[in-house]
């Protein structure tokens, strides 16, 4: 005997059965995403309170490529600076003085959880007063260990890729957004939120497809030998059909977000000596902080 269900969609319209077969899975899917990040949509909906706080003015983002080192970056002491993961190695860093530092979602496997606490608390003794951005998924290891009691700590939420996001739509730290292929990204969009029109891009080299090394301008200390993606001299050890996915993820991510800051008149521009992020403009940081 035919059952009822079968009944019903041998008559049924196709949009009826689209719906039940597409639309409802789908609607499922989004409610159990948003029952999963409840908390870290609670996390991230204080930094509300940074939309536009910089509306109109111009920000550095300083990257970690070892082309920093061929940079004088001391003018930066009198800018709005986000400064990202070891950074404050940088023998200038406490002059400039960054007020917001990025570290992105970490990875754990050969960085253990007590390693990234020691990183923590490294962190957190150089940072001077910078307000620290994570992702969600390190709350309860900071809440457990204490380390930033002392220290702000605002929480993003990463969720989902570019793709399930409209292109043109303004980031939102307050909500979600879209997991990130660099932290150059996460910093990005945060500047975007906080209402920058003018953003340059320091130390963005991108360039370890040509030189089959992941270097810093500086040399790493608790996280040395930490990267999946290397040996413990930096060399690649990926694949490099893994390596050019990657690259193609990171400069699709760049060029939505040029778009994104097109549509809402930001200018993004390429401050980096050299390297080969070609999505922005070139600038020499000289003649921009002179």
């Amino acid at each position: 005997m035919m059952s009822i269900e079968k009944a019903l969609w041998g008559v049924a319209p196709h949009a009826v059965y689209e719906y039940f077969k597409v639309t409802r899975p789908a609607q499922l899917r989004h409610k159990q995403e948003i029952d999963r990040l409840r908390r870290p949509l609670e996390l991230s909906a204080r930094n509300v309170e940074l939309r536009d706080v910089h509306k109109g003015q111009r920000c550095f983002i300083l990257c970690n490529g070892p082309s920093v080192k061929r940079q004088n970056i001391g003018g930066l002491r009198n800018e709005h600076v986000f400064s990202v993961s070891n950074g404050y190695h940088h023998p200038d860093y406490s002059a400039i003085s960054p007020a917001y530092h990025f570290v992105p979602q970490l990875t754990y496997g050969r960085l253990t959880p007590d390693d990234a606490v020691t990183w923590f608390r490294e962190m957190n003794s150089k940072l001077g007063r910078a307000i620290l951005f994570l992702n969600y998924t390190e709350e309860a290891l900071i809440e457990k260990s204490g380390v930033f009691r002392d220290r702000q700590v605002r929480y993003v939420t990463f969720s989902g890729s570019f793709a399930d996001y409209d292109p043109l739509t303004m980031p939102d730290i307050s909500g979600r957004i879209p997991g990130v292929q660099s932290v150059a990204i996460m910093c990005l969009m945060a500047a975007m939120h906080m209402g920058f029109r003018e953003i340059y891009l320091i130390g963005t080299d991108h360039d370890s497809f040509r030189t089959g090394e992941y270097t810093y301008f500086f040399e790493p200390t608790i996280l040395k030998g930490k990267d999946p993606s290397t040996d413990a001299n930096g060399k690649l050890i990926a694949g490099w059909f893994d390596e050019l996915s990657a690259l193609a993820a990171l400069w699709g991510q760049y060029r939505i977000i040029k778009r994104m800051a097109e549509h809402h008149g930001i200018q993004i521009f390429n401050a980096t000596s050299g390297g080969e992020l070609d999505e922005f403009p070139r600038v020499r940081l000289e003649s921009v902080i002179a």
